[in-house]
């Protein structure tokens, strides 16, 4: 992947939250480690699905690229831009180019603001720090443009979120990530909250915006096969750190990390011969607690494959093939 290619990278981020003791003195006792040195590139017109069970840190991820929570240490880069030592100015210039869709359309639309108003939002804040120069009648047609976009009728402009369905929701959520026509959209589960035969539209909906706006997806779930279908890449999380990286089609068809196979043999096939037939890995004990500094595999308590060098270090991603890349001692 060459840099001109790149339109997002990530250097070992960091994110730990503070925890305290709950006594009389509120003493801090240590830190949880949502996210504990991700580093993974997003190359322009692709989507790359971040995978991965809930806990893992994928939303936090995400929130920590868009600097909404500032990250602890390490590096995003977008456009060559340095997120995390930018200035307000320069971050407001890049927001306009990185937009969020996030995953409850009930919780992120304000329920006293009418749908016309929450798409036109972001046009109006960005026409008061002079970086947009929309007039109010543009501002008109670029909401009705943008809600017939999404498979809306802008004769709903003047209706609340309430007299919506979850689905029409999610739309009106795209439409106001669309507005200052972006180059990358971070997705945060924006399916997860709908009905399965709405997820399907919603799906559908991505890839054509895609394909017709040339847009840029870091597309986040924990269903594999809504993974499997929007993703380009897929970069798979574990316990706060990525353990593989590879296309779609290579990721599912021949993964490489023990816990991105427990995961690929935990997803059902609807076809009863196969399922039959088929080995299922069952990982034993929970997720450690994210509270503790590791000097071992993250995957080690629970890998069905673990060995004596796996206490002995970190393994680093490696490149195994063709854009194929995995954090495991197994194939050093």
């Amino acid at each position: 992947m060459s840099d001109q290619d790149t339109l997002l990278e990530v250097k070992d981020l960091k994110l730990h939250f503070p925890f305290r003791d709950g006594s009389f003195f509120n003493a801090q006792k240590g830190y949880i480690r949502a996210v504990d040195g991700v580093s993974f590139k997003v190359r322009k017109g692709e989507t790359l699905g971040l995978v991965g069970e809930s806990g893992c840190g994928k939303s936090t991820t995400v929130r920590a690229i868009a600097q909404l929570y500032k990250p602890t240490s390490g590096k995003v880069l977008f456009k060559g831009l340095d997120l995390v030592s930018a200035s307000s100015k320069e971050m407001m210039r890049a927001r306009k180019d990185m937009q969020m869709v996030f995953q409850d359309p009930y919780a992120s639309l304000d329920p006293r603001m009418t749908a016309g108003d929450i798409i036109a939002e972001p046009l109006e804040i960005f026409n008061g720090r002079k970086i947009t120069n929309y007039s109010k009648k543009e501002m008109v047609e670029r909401v009705e443009y943008l809600m017939g976009k999404v498979g809306l009728s802008h004769f709903f402009r003047n209706r609340y979120p309430h007299e919506f369905s979850g689905g029409q929701r999610q739309r009106i959520g795209i439409a106001r990530a669309l507005a200052l026509n972006p180059e990358l959209i971070l997705a945060d589960e924006p399916v997860s909250a709908l009905d399965v035969s709405i997820q399907a539209q919603i799906l559908n909906l991505f890839k054509d915006l895609q394909e017709e706006l040339g847009l840029t997806y870091l597309f986040i779930a924990h269903d594999l096969a809504v993974i499997q279908y929007i993703s380009t890449r897929v970069a798979v999380m574990y316990l706060g750190i990525i353990v593989e990286v590879a296309s779609s089609n290579d990721l599912y068809r021949k993964p490489l990390h023990p816990y991105t196979q427990a995961l690929l043999s935990a997803a059902p096939i609807p076809d009863p011969e196969i399922e039959r037939k088929r080995q299922r890995i069952i990982l034993t004990g929970d997720v450690p607690s994210p509270d503790k500094e590791r000097h071992e595999c993250y995957f080690y308590d629970r890998c069905p494959k673990r060995m004596d060098r796996c206490k002995k270090g970190i393994p680093p991603l490696i490149e195994q093939s063709d854009g194929h890349q995995v954090a495991c001692f197994l194939y050093e």
